[in-house]
């Protein structure tokens, strides 16, 4: 935390402002931690806690808004390219999804502080086209959120940050060496656990020229369009007669689903 104070007394609120843009741009290099010495430097009377939310706002709503319009032009396409970088990418986009049809903008102001959904939001609005002012209210309202919480954070507990880094220092470099080793073997396990599922299912899947073959052929197997419906919004096309049911609704919808055929599902 020493380091990164001086870091940030040395190159200020440009610092700031680069590294939130970048970050909320989709590089994966946390802000947050760039937040909280901002805020302890201000708590030391040696930052503006003003000057720290602003700029800090201000590089996060220019990439929303980057994102925003880039999603208004290429759809579905940008929240999967951004879903991609993800631990999870197959429940990037559905959770994305799931969490803008039932707030609206208003994951907006909550999207800051979720994984995955800090970039995603911003596409996903512009995709289903919010309207321009309505997305700039809860933008800048969220992103104002997000850094006044975590700068206020530092800020409030500066004392104690200083006092945190002094030890830390004096433990040396095998804490920080632990806690890169855990974030290395947490991915690990993931991106293991992610490829032990693929192998499962893959017996299991169909190509498409596959599936097209059957359709030419004249067979009729039971097809399920598992898209979210914003998703529809945007590419409304699907497959000739095939069903359209959420996951959310497999369940409560299994009776239209008969088993004398074989079922396909599909979900872009």
């Amino acid at each position: 935390m020493a380091e990164t104070l001086q870091f940030v007394v040395n190159y200020g609120y440009a610092l700031l402002f680069f590294w939130v843009l970048i970050e909320q741009g989709g590089l994966p290099i946390p802000a947050t931690p760039l937040l909280l010495a901002a805020g302890a430097l201000a708590g030391q009377r040696r930052m503006s806690l003003t000057l720290v939310i602003l700029a800090a706002t201000a590089g996060c709503v220019i990439a929303d808004f980057f994102w925003y319009e880039f999603g208004k032009r290429r759809g579905a396409v940008v929240l999967n390219l951004l879903c991609r970088i993800a631990l999870e990418p197959d429940s990037c986009v559905r959770r994305t999804e799931t969490s803008f049809s039932r707030f609206g903008p208003r994951t907006l102001l909550i999207c800051k502080f979720i994984p995955g959904l800090n970039t995603a939001a911003p596409a996903l609005g512009g995709m289903v086209d919010v309207p321009y002012p309505r997305f700039v209210v809860f933008d800048v309202l969220g992103a104002l959120l997000w850094t006044s919480a975590f700068s206020l954070l530092g800020f409030v507990f500066s004392k104690q940050l200083d006092r945190i880094a002094a030890d830390a220092h004096l433990v040396g470099g095998g804490l920080v060496a632990l806690f890169v080793a855990l974030v290395i073997a947490y991915v690990l396990y993931r991106w293991f656990d992610r490829e032990r599922f693929l192998r499962q299912v893959k017996g299991d899947r169909i190509t498409p020229d596959e599936l097209k073959h059957e359709l030419e052929a004249g067979e009729r197997p039971i097809i399920i369009d598992l898209r979210h419906p914003l998703d529809l919004l945007t590419d409304p096309r699907t497959l000739p007669g095939a069903l359209q049911i959420s996951p959310e609704d497999l369940q409560a919808r299994r009776s239209e689903i008969t088993r004398d055929r074989e079922i396909v599902l599909f979900c872009t």
